[in-house]
């Protein structure tokens, strides 16, 4: 592999690193909802791989158009940045209605108490969530058993979905400079070459900070905040839309 090559393959991965890092939203929406939808660790990392891959893919193809077509780097810069609008927008967009839901969870699943009477005329009471399963055993009075609601797992299915979708639209701003030198020179080992190092140090630093942030966000002791942990994570989305949008 010649020097220029080189140089090349570690430029991109510098900028797939640095571009990762100071980019909270390619992290900060994975650790959040994963915390709030009790993703396993295993299902967060698969989800953010994907997100990843295609937030890289994005930027390839309209980078390669734009080589194809021979557009000049003005253009599909200018290109890159509303796509980054429209992904901030959405991002935003998906964060406010996750919190209005997750509030209104979290108002549904108030503690609160019941009281019990027994036949010896004796009262308690107890508290409870309608989230937790609680037993309480009536010798004196007995109360068929009620059906048992299936909860709706739409939700699970659509999330990772809006999330992959936002990600296609993030665009990789710093890839298209670094793609379209090597692609100019006339090399398309060059090219390969940076679609591959930046991708692989984007997507590889993406899982190993959401792995970072999944293990430490899962020892908060969040106690009576939890029932917020759905309105919390939509909070988050909307703090990274914002500074996708005030760029940040």
């Amino acid at each position: 592999m010649s020097e220029p090559l080189i140089i090349l393959g570690a430029t991109a991965a510098s900028i797939g690193l640095i571009h990762t890092l100071i980019g909270p939203d390619h992290y900060v929406p994975f650790i959040a909802l994963a915390g709030a939808r009790k993703w396993s660790l295993s299902k967060t990392l698969g989800v953010t791989a994907v997100c990843g891959v295609g937030h890289v893919l994005g930027s390839v193809v309209l980078g390669g158009l734009g080589i194809l077509l021979g557009m000049a780097l003005g253009g599909l810069e200018w290109f890159e940045g509303f796509r980054g609008e429209i992904a901030g927008w959405l991002l935003l967009g998906f964060g406010v209605a996750y919190m209005v839901w997750g509030l209104r969870q979290a108002y549904r699943n108030r503690p609160h108490t019941h009281w019990h009477g027994h036949g010896d005329g004796t009262l308690h009471e107890h508290t409870h969530t309608h989230r937790q399963e609680h037993a309480h055993v009536h010798a004196e009075i007995q109360q068929p058993p009620r059906p048992r609601q299936e909860r709706s797992t739409s939700g699970r299915r659509i999330t990772p979905w809006v999330l992959f979708v936002i990600f296609i639209f993030g665009p990789c701003e710093a890839l298209i400079p670094v793609l379209m030198y090597p692609a100019a020179e006339g090399s398309w080992w060059g090219v390969a070459l940076v679609v591959a190092v930046f991708g692989l140090a984007t997507v590889a630093t993406m899982l190993v900070t959401v792995t970072v942030g999944y293990l430490g966000i899962s020892q908060l002791p969040l106690g009576r905040l939890e029932r917020f942990s759905h309105a919390l994570a939509g909070l988050a989305l909307v703090a990274c839309g914002l500074a996708i949008q005030l760029g940040l």
